[in-house]
């Protein structure tokens, strides 16, 4: 099977449930804390901006949640998607390493931000929600949730990063195609983005900033607005699983299993969705694949963050949870992988990575792009600007492979596609892209304010 490229499921084979880590995880899950009397949060306090549905996905501890069979007849318009032997990499490369990936980017909005989008959207909707609020950096988060509004028929508003908001017009325009309004963050629709416009009126804006934004229109609508977040919490990790659960069954078919696992990591979801069933595996079954969350040099959470207790977001409304952070004020430099931007990480892969499951490496923009157009001429698909991270990390891997003359299987996620990122390459391209380390003082500086919190560990 060695000359096979594709491996295909057929649509009898998509999931009939999503993967719970916290049924497995070694590492009992931190308290989330309410942002202002910073006592462990209640039903009542998220119920102001989730509905219960989700609230209860967030704390389950159940291994395996079901999947609504609504959400799986909207699944078929993708899922499953190809596993794909990148042969031709492989030669370019001459390693002897085995490459593959999971090509999330023939989603119909061109990433794997669908997978949980559809299912809070179903979830919204059979509470009774009317529209939605999020936030986006990227865009791929607000053209997934765009897409499963129109859907189910919910309102949305977007608050996107503003600089995203300049640089990715298209996927602007994608939202606004489903009939979401999008709105360039910070802005003056709600008291936190006035009081950043007073005292920056030229601010860039950040996901942190972004979030407070979406949360406040929610939490003060009295409740016909819900908010919806594309990625940290549990239940987006979890609904992302579906990735993992069929590369599991795809790997099987290609009669190898992967040595190395790999996703890039902004907030955790498409990173979670493929590694978390592989995780099970070595936890419930002694499998010893390595597992490999990519972020980039400018906003590196996991390698340069404090594990520590921190608000979500900017304005101090989101929750407090412990994650790897960077401080809740750090506002990253406006480089182009806008969905790695945000200042923390998922706190359930936090633990696993501070307990020592999970590795993480921090890869610089120049040579993140340079893997992404030795991709794209090797295999034919522009990367995202994210999903090039995991794609620098799986090279590294390969050339590793080949310098120790080792046979090695790897896996990544192509998490999305870069059809709405040519602007990246063109700066790539035209010698703008500059790498970027934070100063160790800007560092310390954006860790200043961290919550003081009396809860052990």
């Amino acid at each position: 099977m060695t000359d096979q490229t594709r491996f295909l499921l057929s649509e009898a084979d998509i999931p009939r449930e999503w993967y719970n880590i916290n049924a497995d995880s070694p590492v009992p899950p931190a308290p989330v804390l309410h942002p202002q009397t910073r006592e462990p949060v209640t039903p009542d306090f998220l119920s102001v901006i989730f509905p219960m549905e989700i609230i209860l996905q967030e704390v389950s501890t159940e291994r395996f949640i079901p999947i609504p069979d609504e959400v799986r007849e909207i699944y078929k318009l993708w899922r499953p998607t190809p596993l794909i032997r990148a042969h031709r990499l492989e030669k370019a490369l001459g390693t002897p390493a085995h490459i593959y990936y999971k090509n999330e980017g023939v989603s119909p909005v061109g990433s794997h931000k669908p997978n949980t989008a559809v299912a809070q959207a179903f979830y919204n909707k059979a509470a009774g929600v009317k529209a939605l609020t999020t936030e986006t950096g990227a865009g791929q988060w607000g053209s997934a949730l765009s897409m499963a509004c129109n859907f189910f028929d919910l309102d949305l508003e977007v608050y996107m990063v503003k600089v995203s908001y300049q640089q990715k017009p298209y996927r602007r325009m994608l939202m606004e195609t489903f009939g979401a309004q999008v709105f360039a963050s910070p802005t003056d629709r709600t008291q936190f983005g006035r009081s950043i416009l007073a005292e920056n009126p030229d601010s860039p804006g950040s996901l942190g900033i972004a979030i407070s934004e979406a949360v406040e229109m929610a939490a003060t609508s009295n409740g016909r607005k819900k908010y919806s977040l594309g990625s940290v919490l549990n239940h987006v990790l979890t609904h992302q699983t579906v990735i993992g659960e069929e590369a599991l069954k795809q790997m099987d078919m290609a009669g190898e299993y992967p040595d190395v696992v790999i996703g890039c990591v902004g907030g955790g979801s498409n990173f979670a969705g493929i590694a978390y069933p592989f995780l099970r595996q070595n936890l419930r079954e002694g499998q010893r694949t390595r597992l490999v969350a990519v972020e980039p040099q400018a906003a590196p959470s996991l390698t340069r963050g404090v594990y520590t207790f921190d608000y979500g977001d900017t304005a101090k409304m989101a929750p407090i949870v412990k994650m790897h952070t960077l401080g809740h004020d750090f506002v990253p430099p406006p480089i182009h992988a806008g969905g790695l931007r945000y200042h923390g990480m998922a706190p359930s892969l936090c633990a696993l990575y501070d307990a020592g499951y999970l590795e993480a490496v921090a890869v610089p923009q120049k040579e993140t792009f340079a893997a992404a157009v030795q991709f794209a001429r090797t295999e034919g698909i522009i990367p995202a600007p994210e999903s090039a991270h995991a794609i620098r990390a799986a090279i590294d891997e390969a050339l590793d492979a080949r310098e120790k003359g080792e046979k090695r299987v790897i896996l990544f996620n192509l998490s999305g596609h870069g059809n709405f990122d040519m602007m990246a390459y063109q700066a790539y391209f035209s010698g703008q892209l500059e790498n970027y380390t934070i100063p160790q003082e800007k560092l310390e500086q954006s860790l200043k304010d961290l919550p003081q919190v009396a809860v052990p560990g």
